[in-house]
């Protein structure tokens, strides 16, 4: 872990494109100390021969929160990225993710597949409940969502990446993201398409690698649609260790009410940020997750406050 010092930063982002990141406001908090990158696959499974804890994509789906539904369909499983074959309707996410039967975080793209050779690669398809016990058991916590905005911009002020301004400083990328016109076409070697091991990029000024794309990782504030619950009295008050823990207002609106379910703030972006797709692979960046849902995209890094 890195120790990441107390200080006041401006958080989030006034770009027209995601409104859910503003607004723009300053926020102090105290040091803590943070994991140098997500945690592996290699950590994660530490934590389950020493516990035998078994991840919610490993269990059978609860009937009741899926109303309606063939009871053939409630078998363990998560949400796997899959290319499409063409351009789709962007607006339609069902277009490029498969729920698939038997993927957990050892079996990323279905029962036939393994993390073996991928050791080193962040965990995914973990959800709220299993990154809580993971940090339990490791004696850490989640992030608030401030306190990993802080950490990722690595003393920078006001800069559009966790690196700087420009997306690639002499050429070179800083960070796993989609090159390519997304979903349908990607550009980077076979074996980059993917996730990759932790620390294939350089760090940002904290030492802190991967804060932006590779996976989603998860943070503890309950979600809302832009920062005006956690916005200081005034214009010039900073806001003193904001934390939204009150799960009401996180649910989606546009879904039928027995299928809400609180969401938790993600940061970072992840290898399927494109630049004509989801261009969240920056500080201020961020998106809902319902709390019981892993998808192959999402992982979690830990802290320690003192």
């Amino acid at each position: 872990m890195v120790w990441i010092p107390e200080g006041t930063f401006r958080m989030g982002s006034d770009l027209e494109d995601y409104p859910e990141e503003g607004p723009v406001h300053d926020v102090t908090l105290g040091g803590f100390w943070m994991d140098e990158n997500t945690v592996t696959v290699a950590q994660f499974r530490r934590f389950v021969r020493a516990t035998g804890y078994v991840t919610v994509a490993e269990r059978p789906l609860n009937p009741s929160l899926y109303p309606g539904i063939d009871a053939s369909l409630l078998v363990p499983g998560s949400l796997v990225f899959s290319p499409t074959r063409g351009p789709v309707d962007l607006t339609q996410w069902q277009n490029w993710w498969r729920y698939i039967p038997g993927a957990d975080w050892a079996h990323p793209e279905g029962p036939k597949s393994t993390v073996e050779g991928r050791l080193l690669h962040p965990v995914t398809h973990v959800c709220w409940e299993d990154v809580t016990a993971y940090a339990a058991w490791a004696g850490k916590e989640l992030p608030t969502e401030s306190e990993w905005e802080f950490a990722a911009r690595g003393g920078l002020v006001g800069a559009k990446y966790v690196w700087g301004d420009e997306l690639t400083p002499v050429g070179r990328a800083m960070a796993n993201y989609w090159v390519g016109e997304f979903p349908w076409q990607n550009l980077k070697p076979i074996a980059e398409r993917r996730t990759m091991p932790v620390r294939s990029f350089p760090p940002n000024g904290h030492g802190l690698y991967d804060m932006a794309g590779n996976v989603w990782e998860w943070t503890s504030d309950f979600y809302r649609n832009d920062h005006r619950e956690t916005t200081g009295p005034s214009c010039c008050a900073p806001m003193s260790d904001p934390r939204v823990i009150k799960s009401a207002g996180s649910e989606d609106p546009t879904l039928p009410g027995e299928a809400q379910t609180p969401r938790r703030v993600l940061k970072g972006g992840s290898h399927l940020c494109a630049e004509n797709y989801c261009q969240r692979f920056r500080p201020a960046a961020r998106h809902a997750q319902p709390i019981g849902s892993g998808m192959s995209h999402i992982g979690f890094r830990c802290i320690v406050r003192p």
